[in-house]
């Protein structure tokens, strides 16, 4: 459901995210407490969808951290969405939900982001926001926070998957794109929108 929003919002949206650095606070006044928010919403997400992960992974091996992904990730965004009045989701240059595909804003930030992270930025510090406004004067925050690949993600996303792995994928996701990273190289990002007042 969130994603059908989001694509939807995302759809209504300028394409406007190319400027070479992400705005500033000073830039974004009128934003400054939507950005903060974001910030603390992209850590909750990852930081409640790792220890899922993690304790998956733990109990049950890569096999059973696929299902986190396929079956409790997307919950865990709606409840925080929910919770925080924003829509969160994630998505990628190399996607495996066909669900998480990026809209155009989304997409033009991804490669801003690989851009920027070739020219030396770390992954885990690129993130860009910006206030847009549609045409019907309806202005909406949008924010990204980069996802850098870590270890714990090349069992499902690196260059040598386990069979047994790689098997439950083609089920779940027969066009996977999301494989192949290295540990460090941007996964995807966090994705939020709130409309403003």
């Amino acid at each position: 459901m969130r994603y059908a929003l989001l694509l939807a919002l995302g759809a209504a949206l300028t394409a406007n995210a190319a400027s070479a650095q992400p705005p500033t606070d000073a830039t974004l006044p009128e934003a400054t407490a939507e950005i903060e928010a974001s910030r603390a919403a992209a850590q909750q997400f990852g930081a409640t969808l790792k220890d899922a992960l993690q304790q998956a992974i733990n109990s049950g091996g890569p096999v059973s951290g696929i299902t986190v992904c396929h079956d409790q990730a997307n919950q865990i965004a709606d409840q925080l969405s929910q919770e925080r009045e924003m829509l969160l989701g994630r998505t990628s240059l190399k996607i495996r939900n066909p669900d998480h595909a990026p809209d155009n804003w989304e997409l033009a930030v991804l490669k801003q982001f690989e851009a920027r992270k070739a020219q030396g930025e770390p992954a885990d510090k690129l993130e860009f926001f910006a206030v847009i406004d549609d045409n019907q004067g309806q202005k909406t925050f949008r924010y990204m926070k980069a996802i850098p690949t870590a270890a714990l993600c090349l069992n499902c996303h690196g260059d040598h998957i386990p069979p047994e792995v790689s098997a439950k994928l083609q089920e779940l996701y027969p066009n996977d794109q999301a494989r192949g990273f290295k540990e460090g190289e941007l996964r995807g990002a966090f994705t939020i929108a709130k409309p403003l007042p």
